[in-house]
């Protein structure tokens, strides 16, 4: 074997190897991360430390079988948040309505408020494709069978979510009064991005923290959340770029924001910003490379 044989032989083992890492373990490695927003209280929260705990999940990606994933959720249950939300495609398939939802059921448990808004794969099926289709054409827009979203939402909300479906409203939470806004996902062609105006809460006098909710990151999205007023913005979709390259980070984000706003934590004109990585994937690109499934609890501080 010459050379180039061998390289090419090492090559394909190589990615043969990563692949089966992305696609049997990491996609199940899920984490919890911990990350901390000064500055983003209006005051003290009501909280011995006066700090607001959020739990963010995202991207849920539901279908039956993924017990390893439910399990996941209900672990969450046990931390010390004051807020869920849940930023979308939480749904991974026609008939999971009550599956998806009785999975997120723990994180309200105790009275615990929780908001949500929809992803695109909350109102639609997904559609078989290749993973690599994923990664090539991330722009490409195809939707499956409609989904029963009506009696998904109306399951979330007996479980103490309320879904924002462009409005605003206030919440009340342990911590204190939340002011929030948000909208259905921009990701879709029949979106009609709401006005500032739509999504500025009412004057709620007292209010500890104003937070805007998308769930594709989309500039314009991210723009009328501001112009609304919120001063925290959250939003997931990206899945963190699902294959991350080490050293080099996210490949695609799936919109317009930018690569290096993929995951995490960032400034947003002015703003903090949360974009989760999200806990799952579409059925069709089931692996994860150097990006591992995770839930976030961010704590707000004055």
């Amino acid at each position: 074997m010459n050379r180039l044989s061998r390289t090419a032989l090492a090559t394909g083992v190589l990615g043969a190897g990563c692949l089966a890492y992305g696609t049997l373990l990491e996609r199940r490695w899920y984490r919890l991360q911990r990350l901390q927003l000064p500055g983003t209280l209006r005051r003290p929260a009501d909280t011995a430390d006066g700090r607001l705990r959020i739990l963010h999940v995202s991207d849920v990606h539901l279908v039956p079988g993924q017990d390893h994933r439910i399990r996941f959720l209900a672990s969450l249950a046990r931390l010390d948040h004051d807020l869920v939300v849940a930023t979308g495609d939480l749904l991974g398939a026609p008939d999971t309505e009550d599956l998806a939802a009785d999975a997120l059921a723990p994180l309200t448990s105790g009275g615990r408020p929780g908001l949500v808004v929809l992803g695109s794969n909350d109102l639609y099926g997904p559609v078989p494709k290749t993973p690599v289709a994923y990664f090539i054409e991330p722009d490409r827009r195809r939707f499956g069978p409609r989904l029963d979203t009506d009696r998904f939402v109306d399951r979330l909300g007996a479980y103490g979510y309320r879904t924002l479906r462009g409005e605003a409203c206030t919440i009340e939470t342990a911590a204190g009064r939340v002011a929030v806004g948000g909208f259905d996902d921009p990701h879709l062609p029949e979106t009609v991005i709401p006005t500032p105006e739509v999504l500025r809460p009412p004057d709620a006098g007292d209010v500890v923290a104003s937070l805007g909710l998308v769930h594709a990151p989309y500039l314009a999205a991210l723009d009328v959340l501001v112009d609304a007023g919120h001063e925290v913005l959250l939003a997931g979709h990206t899945h963190g770029g699902q294959v991350r390259v080490p050293g080099v980070g996210a490949l695609i984000a799936n919109c317009d924001l930018p690569l290096d706003q993929a995951r995490g934590a960032s400034r947003y004109r002015g703003r903090w910003l949360h974009v989760s990585a999200g806990l799952g994937h579409n059925r069709y690109a089931p692996v994860r490379f150097a990006c591992r499934p995770e839930a976030t609890l961010l704590e707000l501080s004055p």
